[in-house]
């Protein structure tokens, strides 16, 4: 095929038609470090709510909103340095009736994939390794692109499932199954 190029608006015009049938590529992007990233944590303890967090999580991300399927998410998370305000239960949680960090030191969230739900909302059905147990998590999140995107999710873990407060722990009076996590991720691209 040869083509003549004879005008300023004729490359224009070529360069948008190979783009328009060019496949969306997903870009690839990695936490910011020291950009205010928080992974969050919420549950009751005999009926009061307390929160923590898990400093020094690494998030990278491929994606790309035009093409949501295409996604991919792999969360690391030290649980050694687990905080929720208070020594005794951070204690608590570092032993081996919940977080066990003397055998298992991090947890894992990947996901392959996302789905879109409409209005810059998506879905990773992905999956949470914790305490050797590997079990499926949806986590719902906004995308706000730009120079430094953001992507803020929240997600439900039956911790139950896991193993983290079993034995006494495991009375869902005490302390509910459900524990709600919440993210905001600031990112830059690879």
């Amino acid at each position: 095929m040869n083509i003549k190029l004879t005008s300023p608006a004729a490359v224009a015009a070529a360069l948008a038609g190979m783009l328009a049938v060019a496949p969306a590529m997903a870009a690839d992007y990695q936490q910011a470090p020291g950009a205010g990233s928080i992974l969050v944590f919420a549950t009751k303890y005999d009926g009061e709510v307390f929160t923590g967090s898990f400093p020094g999580f690494q998030t990278q991300v491929s994606f790309d909103p035009a093409n949501p399927t295409a996604g991919k998410l792999d969360v690391t998370i030290p649980l050694v340095g687990a905080k929720s305000g208070n020594t005794d239960r951070d204690s608590t949680l570092q032993g081996a009736d919940f977080f066990n960090v003397a055998q298992f030191a991090q947890a894992r969230y990947t996901a392959n994939g996302f789905r879109a739900l409409g209005n810059n909302q998506y879905a990773a059905d992905g999956t949470l390794e914790l305490r050797g147990v590997s079990k499926p998590v949806t986590l719902t999140f906004t995308w706000a692109a730009g120079a430094q995107p953001v992507l803020t999710g929240k997600a439900t873990v039956k911790r139950l499932d896991f193993g983290v407060g079993g034995g006494d722990w495991a009375d869902t009076k005490t302390i509910p199954n459900e524990t709600a996590i919440s993210t905001i991720v600031k990112l830059n691209a690879k």
